[in-house]
C-alpha cells in the first residue's frame, strides 16, 4: 500500500479534488499491482460508485441542501441572530453566545457545517470584531461552533452513516439533539468566562419592546426544528418527508412571510443545490467504491484483528473507532470517512453489542470535529475562503474548543443516555 499512500498524499498536496485523489490513487494501485484484473475491477468500481448513490434514504440529502440554500439566500439567518442577540447580548460573552446559539439553531435548517460557517459567520464576525474580540478568537469560535450543526437534525453526517450501516436515520436525528445542546452549553460557558476575564464584548441590554419585535421577526425560523425533529418524533414524517416539508416551509417563509426572495435568487438556490449535491454524491460514490475495493483486497482482515483482539470489550471497540474516525476526519472529507470506515467496523460493533445509535452519534461528532481540525479540516478552508484570512489565523484559537469537543466525546461514552434518551422515548423504551 506504499504506492497508494504516496499517490494519495501527493495529489492532496497538489490540490486535486478529493474524489479524484481517492479514485485516482486506487486506479493507479490496481494497474501497477493487479494489471490482469484491473480492467474487470474498473467495471466493478463503476458499479459500486452507482450503488453508493442509489439508496432511497439519500433522497433527503438534496432536499435538505435546497432548504438551506433558500434560507441562506434570504433573511432568516439575520433575523434569527437578531432575536437571540436581544436576549443574551448584554451578558458577558453575549455575542459569542449568540454565535453558538445561532449555529445550533441554523443546524436545524442546513445540517451542514460549511453552510453554517458561511451563513452565521458572515453576519457575526464583523459584530465580534467591532466589539473588540481578536480575529483568531472569532474564527475559532465560528469554525468550531459550526460543529454543533452537524449534530442537530437534519445532519448530512447522520444520513450518510445511516445509509452506510442500515441504521434508522430518524433515530439518529433524535440522538443528536441532546449532545448538540450539551456542546452548546460547554461552548457558551467558555465564552462567558473568556469575555468576562478579557472584559470585552458586552452590549447594552435590549428593552422588552425590542425583544418582542425581534421575536416576531425571528420566531418563524424556529418552525424548522418543529417540523423536522417534532415531525419525526411524533411519527408524522419520515426523514425524507421531513426534508420535503422543510423545503416547502423554507419557500413559504422567504417568499410569503419575509418576501425576501426574487425568482432569480430562487433559481440560483436550485442551481447551487445541484452543484453541492453533485459533490456530495460523488464523494459518497467514491467512498462506496473505495470501501468495496479494500474489502476485496482483504485489507481490514489483515489490519483489524490485531487492533481489536480476540474478544474486544464494548468500551475498547468504541475507543478504537472514535480515535480512528477522529484521526481520519482530520485528513479526509468526513462523508468519505464515514462511508469507508463504517462498514469495515460494523462486524466488531455488532459483536461487542455497541448500540448503533450511540455509535452513530459518536462517529458523527468525530466527523464534525475533524471538519474543524488541522491539517485538512474542510471548515478551515471554508473560513479561509469566506473571510480571506491566513490558515494560521483561522486555527489560532481552536485548541480550547477542540478540548471541549474531546471532553464531550468522553462524556457521551460514559453517559450514553444523553444520546439515547430521545430515541428510547420515541420507541417507548
Amino acid at each position: 500500500m506504499t504506492l497508494f499512500g504516496i499517490s494519495l498524499a501527493t495529489m492532496l498536496l497538489l490540490g486535486f479534488p478529493f474524489m479524484v485523489t481517492l479514485l485516482g490513487s486506487l486506479i493507479l494501485y490496481l494497474y501497477v499491482y493487479m494489471p490482469d484484473l484491473a480492467p474487470r475491477l474498473m467495471g466493478a468500481m463503476v458499479q459500486q460508485v452507482i450503488t453508493g448513490v442509489t439508496p432511497p434514504a439519500l433522497v433527503c440529502v438534496p432536499m435538505f441542501i435546497l432548504s438551506a440554500s433558500i434560507i441562506t439566500s434570504g433573511e432568516s439567518a439575520g433575523r434569527l441572530i437578531r432575536m437571540i442577540k436581544t436576549f443574551v447580548g448584554h451578558l458577558p460573552g453575549g455575542l459569542p453566545i449568540t454565535t453558538n446559539v445561532s449555529c445550533t439553531l441554523f443546524g436545524a435548517v442546513s445540517g451542514s457545517t460549511q453552510a453554517t460557517v458561511a451563513a452565521i459567520g458572515g453576519t457575526m464576525r464583523p459584530m465580534l470584531l467591532e466589539a473588540g474580540y481578536k480575529s483568531s478568537f472569532t474564527l475559532g469560535l465560528i469554525v468550531n461552533s459550526s460543529d454543533i450543526a452537524f449534530l442537530i437534525p437534519p445532519s448530512i453526517g447522520f444520513i450518510v452513516y445511516g445509509v452506510a450501516t442500515s441504521t434508522s436515520i430518524g433515530m439518529l436525528f433524535l440522538a443528536g439533539v441532546f449532545p448538540g445542546l450539551m456542546i452548546l452549553l460547554m461552548f457558551s460557558t467558555y465564552c462567558f468566562f473568556y469575555s468576562k476575564i478579557k472584559d470585552v464584548g458586552r452590549l447594552p441590554r435590549a428593552t422588552w419592546a425590542e425583544r418582542w419585535e425581534a421575536v416576531k421577526d425571528g420566531l418563524p425560523v424556529m418552525g424548522f426544528p418543529v417540523i423536522i425533529v417534532g415531525g419525526i418524533y411524533v411519527g408524522i414524517f419520515s426523514p425524507t418527508e421531513a426534508a420535503a416539508a422543510s423545503v416547502f416551509y423554507a419557500l413559504l417563509l422567504e417568499t410569503v412571510f419575509y418576501k425576501s426572495l426574487t425568482m432569480e435568487r430562487i433559481v440560483d438556490a436550485f442551481l447551487q443545490t445541484g452543484v453541492i449535491t453533485g459533490v456530495v454524491f460523488i464523494l459518497v460514490g467514491a467512498g462506496q467504491a473505495f470501501s468495496w475495493m479494500i474489502g476485496f483486497m482483504q485489507i481490514p482482515q489483515q489490519l483489524l484483528p490485531p487492533l481489536f483482539g480476540a474478544d474486544p470489550s464494548m468500551l475498547r471497540v468504541m475507543i478504537i473507532i472514535v480515535v480512528v474516525y477522529f484521526v481520519a476526519c482530520m485528513f479526509v472529507d468526513p462523508i468519505v470517512a464515514i462511508f469507508i470506515l463504517s462498514p469495515i467496523f460494523q462486524p466488531y460493533v455488532v459483536g461487542a453489542g455497541v448500540d448503533p445509535i450511540l455509535l452513530g452519534t459518536l462517529v458523527t461528532l468525530q466527523a464534525a470535529i475533524g471538519s474543524a481540525t488541522p491539517p485538512f479540516g474542510c471548515d478551515i478552508f471554508t473560513a479561509q475562503l469566506i473571510f480571506r484570512r491566513p490558515y494560521i489565523e483561522v486555527i489560532g484559537h481552536s485548541l480550547p474548543f477542540l478540548l471541549m469537543l474531546i471532553l464531550a466525546t468522553i462524556i457521551l461514552m460514559v453517559f450514553p443516555q444523553i444520546a439515547l434518551f430521545l430515541p428510547n422515548l420515541a420507541l417507548g423504551g
